[in-house]
């Protein structure tokens, strides 16, 4: 597989963006909106011009500050597709897959996404799912060696983008091209990218597989940004293995990692249990937090809740056995092994 390098800074309104990448299989960069995420794939493509870096493909350079080289966009073998696909909407759909091409058939391609049929048909006839096929067909369409994505899966509905985000999963399995795609939300990126860079402010956060991310979070941004509880806390080591913190709230939590000060506190919703009743007791190795059942969110086939400060994701049928859609008090148990403590 072909190695895409890159490492640049460009000049953004409020902050510069620096970024050193080199990516053979599908990386995702995620972070909040403004973060300098699309103004990446704009360099990699040839759209935006770096004050000094260069972007290369297995050692043939595209950009080189240093020499004065820039290859325009059209001699870039990048396959890019916009965050609103940006399809023609006077073409076809055979049209616009067509359109960067070469004179090459695209009959196969348009078979190849399922949209032979739609051939005749225009964008605005289409539904989202299909003019994100039609958008990807029409970036294949260039023979391209990179491909980047821009929020692939923003435009879509809840339904439709679970089904769309598994087919580009094997998609990009299948091309087996470096691949760039940046999104707003964590879980795309898990689902889709080998590795995930957070960026902020134009700085790359935390780079790895979303797996260590989640395990290991360097920052509380960082935590929070992938799905996790965050608290506010002062932590102290105890006399065991454990570091004892106190919440803003008052109540205690214990955790196996060690820290000093102020910390945040890290639990995923998938860690935390929750029950109508508790018995206290001397287990310093489980925590309990006590609070008001607050909302209910239905995700597929588990149900987030909120208890006091922290969300759990527990079945729908756990959620209907507690009666939580009646409020009132309730207890979310998690492992002092599974709280992570985390800079602020």
């Amino acid at each position: 597989m072909a190695t895409l390098q890159a490492d640049f800074t460009l000049p953004l309104r409020d902050f510069a963006l620096e970024l050193a990448l080199d990516l053979s299989g599908t990386v995702a960069l995620v972070g909040p909106s403004g973060a300098g995420k699309t103004s990446v794939l704009r360099v990699v493509a040839g759209l935006a011009d770096p004050r000094r870096g260069h972007v290369a493909l297995d050692g043939e350079r595209w950009l080189d500050t240093e020499r004065g080289l820039s290859l325009p966009p059209e001699r870039r073998r990048v396959g890019l597709v916009f965050q609103d696909y940006a399809l023609f909407p006077h073409l076809s759909v055979r049209a616009n897959v067509a359109f960067g091409a070469g004179g090459r058939d695209v009959g196969p391609l348009l078979e190849r996404f399922r949209i032979g049929h739609l051939a005749a048909a225009h964008p605005q006839e289409l539904s989202g799912g299909e003019r994100q096929r039609v958008a990807l067909a029409r970036a294949l369409a260039r023979d391209p060696a990179v491909l980047l994505l821009d929020e692939p899966l923003a435009a879509l509905d809840a339904h439709t983008k679970t089904e769309v985000r598994h087919e580009l999963a094997e998609l990009l399995r299948e091309l087996g091209l470096p691949a760039l795609l940046v999104t707003h939300d964590y879980e795309d990126a898990a689902a889709l990218a080998d590795e995930v860079g957070v960026l902020v402010e134009g700085r790359l956060r935390q780079f790895g597989p979303p797996a260590e991310l989640v395990a290991r979070p360097r920052d509380a941004f960082v935590a929070s940004f992938t799905g996790a509880n965050l608290l506010r806390g002062r932590a102290r080591r105890g006399d065991g293995a454990l570091t004892a913190i106190r919440l803003e709230s008052g109540d205690d939590l214990y955790s196996a990692d060690e820290a000093e000060g102020e910390v945040g506190v890290v639990v995923y919703p998938w860690e935390v249990s929750v029950a109508r009743t508790h018995t206290p007791d001397t287990d310093s190795a489980l925590n309990v937090v006590r609070g008001q059942v607050g909302s209910l969110v239905e995700v597929a086939n588990r149900v987030r809740v909120r208890v006091g400060p922290v969300t759990a994701e527990v079945t729908a049928a756990s959620a209907a056995r507690l009666d939580l859609a009646d409020g009132g008090i309730a207890y979310a148990t998690f492992k002092a092994t599974g709280t992570r403590l985390v800079p602020l």
